[in-house]
């Protein structure tokens, strides 16, 4: 087992501890991370502690429960482990040795701390935490080795059930591409719906837990994919079923099925971090990105002269000033944007030529003239690099913010529709040609927006949106060629609406995004992202005909406008509480966030915007909402189990309040309903009673942390948490169905094992 400190474990220990997890494990997940913090902490409390001449009982009493503390829960933690590994037997090898070295190490700590027999003679010769700290060390270094090592290998358990989700859903699609009847069709797209789900809700979480961000947008960003592959999946192949010989049906059909392979095999690379024949992607150098550490490596100057070459630098620009050639070389960039960024890029050159001549005379002679002069080329650099990246951040936003409002009317659409209705095919071909055109447009505008992004995770977004109009803009045109084909077929018009939709969905997004960029640009915090999630099918029946989803019309709109608006403030509210909390972390904080989320894209969708199109996806959102809050009334029941009885009982009064609150909005959202009216009804109640929700959430936040700094001002707040019970081990043992085995067996059974292990605070 290794024994040097390993940076890529993501856990945080005393530098004078020397405490390390083994070199070979890279923690990729939050969960995995949180789970060891604690057992780090009381490690490093042991490691750490004042050695004194004279220890009083107390402190060694102390030390000895810390050290059997640990030791107990090392033990019961081993024993979900060994249970693990005889439920999964590919790992079972390598967690048993991990569990044996965990074991071991433990009850080498546990010798170690027994110190409360030092005052007596015959203790002389025994070997303490006090005389052999590089053995406390070595255990405790060799415990968080295989602790970690278990935990890794209890998240490829995960992993492993994301591909095992993954093969269902490619077997059932290739079923799907060979049926030949509607009623075989009918009941396989039912298994593929349910298996769908499944997968969502594992990469739902999958995603969630990552700790690197672009990753999390990758996922996020093949999630989305699926989800609106699964209702062209249904349609495409309902048309080729309908018309057998037609070959733009089967080319749309192809098409879906070629994109849902994708985006399955992107999810697989990002969860098991790894790429089809080894290789590794690429991503293409933003515009911002090589600006920002253009300059960073131009200030580092004032630091150091001689830490890099004059050639890098003059190598960085020349990548930048590569890049600025796809706004001055693109149609679509106006006459005065690309004249302003040529002559930035001319002065950008003049301006680094003068700063190398300074840097190279400082290097030889190090007067204060000298000094100086290099202090303003750097300053006369770095502010030419910002005039040229607010330059092409405006030519790139103001060409989006054109090109959306231009195309917001969907009129190539529309056309398309009613001339393939009419079986015009010489008309349809002259609107495929616009349609073709519009698409390069949006093509080239996702290219240019991704240039001036900000971060990375809205660059990977900026990808995404540029291959979504790629791919979308020939199916549309093979949906249409089969619909003018066809002119009379209610399947092939439904078909080609489902392409359009998600053309026109795509747009909107674009909207949000654009905004997004312009806060990240002006220093602002972006728009949080809206939760995303595959709706749950519903029964199909015999003719595949689902509840028509209802959008609002613009009187409909006006009316609930106040109640998104008190919702929106609401978000606002909720955010800047969650923000006051040092634990970003906490369960508490995660679930208010979550809710806060969700809650501003039910706002979104009271503005006619964001990803809730319908009132279907509305009520859908609703009860996601609902069943988030009743996971944070949870939360808040436990926690209540660690404050003083007198704060008790407001906390599970107000925890009481937000179930019975939840718990009427699922009524609601569940609630059938028939008629614009009682929809519209629907709507409104449902939007209320989630500001309802938030209302009271924007009062428990505040309460919560309240309490929590009562107990950091050592006001003793909190209790200790309470003893692990041993029966949590026989039942997780005897779980045989494959729910209760996911419940038990997994991160989050290791993870409540772990977090015992903090029975004691440094005294």
């Amino acid at each position: 087992m290794a024994t040097s400190p390993c940076s890529s474990s993501g856990v945080s220990s005393s530098s004078s501890s020397g405490l390390g997890a083994d070199a070979g494990l890279e923690i990729r997940t939050r969960s995995v991370e949180q789970t060891l913090v604690p057992l780090v902490s009381q490690i490093t409390t042991l490691i750490n502690h004042k050695d004194k001449p004279k220890r009083s009982d107390k402190t060694l009493q102390a030390i000895q429960r810390v050290g059997q503390a640990v030791n107990l829960a090392v033990g019961r933690f081993v024993t979900v482990g060994e249970a693990i590994a005889n439920e999964n037997h590919e790992l079972k090898e390598e967690m048993s040795v991990a569990c044996i070295e965990a074991r071991r190490a433990g009850e080498t700590i546990a010798k170690l701390t027994d110190v409360t027999s030092l005052d007596h003679p015959e203790s002389d010769s025994h070997i303490t935490i006090f005389t052999d700290k590089t053995g406390v060390v070595k255990a405790a270094r060799l415990l968080l080795s295989s602790v970690t090592k278990v935990l890794v290998l209890a998240d490829r358990i995960v992993i492993k059930q994301i591909i095992t989700s993954r093969n269902k859903v490619l077997a059932t699609m290739e079923q799907l591409e060979k049926v030949s009847s509607f009623q075989e069709f009918v009941q396989i797209f039912s298994q593929f719906g349910n298996e769908m789900v499944e997968f969502a809700h594992l990469t739902g979480d999958r995603q969630n837990d990552l700790k690197d961000e672009k990753k999390k947008a990758r996922m996020a960003a093949s999630r989305a994919v699926l989800e609106k592959c699964t209702m062209m999946l249904l349609t495409a192949s309902k048309t080729c079923l309908r018309h057998p010989d037609c070959e733009s049906a089967r080319i749309n059909k192809d098409g879906v099925f070629h994109r849902m392979r994708l985006a399955l095999e992107q999810v697989i690379e990002i969860v098991t971090d790894s790429r089809p024949n080894g290789d590794n992607e690429i991503a293409p150098i933003s515009i911002y990105s090589g600006i920002k550490e253009f300059k960073n490596k131009v200030e580092g100057l004032r630091e150091n002269l001689y830490f890099l070459s004059k050639e890098n630098l003059s190598t960085m620009l020349e990548v930048i000033l590569e890049h600025t050639e796809d706004f001055t070389d693109s149609a679509y960039t106006s006459h005065e944007h690309r004249e302003h960024i040529l002559e930035l890029s001319k002065q950008a050159k003049m301006e680094l030529e003068q700063l190398v001549s300074v840097w190279m005379q400082a290097q030889n002679q190090k007067t204060k003239d000298v000094m100086e002069d290099l202090q303003v080329a750097t300053l006369k650099t770095c502010q030419c690099m910002n005039e040229l990246k607010r330059e092409v951040h405006s030519a790139a936003t103001s060409l989006a913010a054109d090109m959306l409002k231009y195309h917001t009317d969907h009129m190539v659409l529309k056309a398309l529709n009613i001339t393939g209705v009419e079986g015009n095919l010489e008309a349809v071909a002259e609107y495929t040609c616009k349609l073709s055109e519009q698409k390069e447009q949006l093509v080239e505008m996702c290219r240019l927006l991704r240039h001036v992004s900000g971060t990375e995770p809205l660059e990977i977004t900026c990808i995404h949106a540029e291959d979504t109009f790629q791919v979308t803009g020939p199916q549309i045109i093979s949906a249409a060629e089969t619909l003018a084909l066809h002119p009379s077929s209610k399947i092939a018009k439904e078909n080609l609406e489902v392409f359009c939709e998600a053309w026109e969905s795509q747009l909107s997004d674009m909207s949000m995004l654009l905004r997004e960029i312009n806060d990240v640009f002006e220093g602002r915090r972006g728009e949080k992202r809206v939760y995303l999630s595959l709706p749950r099918p519903g029964k199909h029946n015999a003719n595949l005909k689902a509840l028509k989803p209802v959008k609002l019309d613009t009187e409909e709109q006006a009316k609930i406008a106040k109640l998104g608006l008190e919702l929106h403030l609401l978000t606002s509210g909720v955010d800047s509480e969650t923000e006051k909390w040092e634990d970003q972390e906490n369960e508490i904080v995660q679930h208010g966030q979550g809710m806060s989320s969700m809650a501003y894209s039910m706002y979104l969708f009271t503005r006619g915007e964001g990803l809730l199109k319908t009132t279907q996806d509305l009520f859908h959102q609703a009860e996601i909402f609902a069943t988030e809050g009743t996971k944070l009334a949870s939360a808040l029941h436990a926690f209540s189990d660690q404050v003083h009885d007198d704060d008790k009982p407001l906390l599970l009064l107000e925890a009481e309040k937000l179930i019975s609150m939840c718990r009427q909005l699922q009524i609601t959202a569940k609630a059938s309903v028939q008629g614009k009216s009682a929809t519209f009804t629907k709507v409104d109640a449902c939007i209320l009673k989630t500001r309802n929700v938030m209302t009271l959430l924007c009062q428990l936040l505040p309460l919560c942390c309240k309490l929590l700094r009562k107990n950091k001002a050592g006001n003793g707040c909190l209790k200790p948490a309470p003893p692990w019970r041993e029966d949590k081990i026989r039942t997780g043992a005897n779980a045989h169905t494959p729910e209760r085995r996911a419940e038990t067996f997994g991160i989050k059974s290791l993870e409540n094992h772990v977090t015992n292990m903090t029975f004691l605070e440094s005294k």
